[in-house]
C-alpha cells in the first residue's frame, strides 16, 4: 500500500502537472467550443479512459520501455499528433454545420466524441512521460507490489485530471453560450476550436525529442 506521505507527494506533483493545458484540456476546450458542454464533458471521461493506456502499460512495465525507445516513444507521439490535425481540420471544415447541433448531440454522435477522447488520451505524451518517468519515483519495496502501489498512484492522477479537465471544459462551455446567440459568431468559435486542436497535433509532433 502507498504510504500516506508519498501519495499526498504525488497528488502535488500531478496537480501541478495535469492543470496545466495539454493535449486532453485543450481538445475538451476545442470540442466545448465546437460542440458545446456535452461533448467537452465527453471529451474528457474519453481522455481519462484513454489515459488507463499508459498507466496501466507503466504498471506491466511497458512504459519503461516505451520510456528507453526512441522508436516506440515517437511512433506513439505521430500517431496522436496526426490523430488531432486530422480531428481539428474536420472541426473546421463543419464549423458552418455548428448552428444545427447546438442542441443535444443524438446517441451515434456521443459515442464518437467519447472514442476520440480515448484516442486522444491514449496516445497523449505528457502523460505516458509522466506516467513513466513520476509513478516509480514515489513507490517503495517495503510499502508492497510494485505495480500495486503504482496503481494507486496512477488512480489519484486519474482522479485529478477528471476534476481539472472538467472545470477547464466547463469554463470554455459557458464562454461558447455567448456566441451560440449568432450563427456568425457559433461559426467563428467553432473554427476556433479546430484550430486549436490542429495546433495541439502540431504541438505534440514537435514536443520535446527523446
Amino acid at each position: 500500500m502507498v504510504s500516506l506521505s508519498h501519495a499526498a507527494a504525488f497528488a502535488l506533483a500531478a496537480t501541478i502537472i495535469i492543470v496545466i493545458p495539454g493535449p486532453n484540456v485543450l481538445f475538451a476546450i476545442g470540442r466545448a467550443l465546437a460542440l458545446g458542454r456535452r461533448s467537452a464533458l465527453l471529451s474528457v471521461a474519453g481522455g481519462t479512459c484513454g489515459s488507463m493506456v499508459p498507466l496501466l502499460a507503466v504498471v506491466v512495465g511497458l512504459g519503461a520501455l516505451v520510456m528507453a525507445s526512441a522508436v516506440a516513444f515517437t511512433v506513439v507521439k505521430v500517431v496522436g499528433a496526426c490523430y488531432m490535425v486530422y480531428l481539428g481540420i474536420t472541426t473546421i471544415r463543419s464549423r458552418k454545420k455548428l448552428a444545427e447541433v447546438v442542441n443535444e448531440a443524438p446517441a451515434g454522435h456521443a459515442s464518437r466524441v467519447f472514442r476520440q477522447g480515448v484516442i486522444v488520451g491514449a496516445t497523449n505524451p505528457k502523460t505516458i512521460v509522466f506516467f513513466g518517468a513520476a509513478l516509480p519515483q514515489f513507490t517503495t519495496p517495503e510499502n508492497g507490489a510494485l505495480p500495486l502501489q503504482m496503481l494507486t498512484l496512477g488512480l489519484i492522477a486519474l482522479s485529478i485530471q477528471v476534476l481539472s479537465d472538467s472545470i477547464w471544459a466547463l469554463t470554455a462551455a459557458r464562454a461558447r453560450t455567448w456566441f451560440a446567440s449568432s450563427p456568425r459568431r457559433l461559426e467563428a468559435v467553432g473554427g476556433t476550436g479546430g484550430v486549436m486542436i490542429v495546433g495541439v497535433g502540431a504541438g505534440m509532433a514537435m514536443s520535446g525529442a527523446h
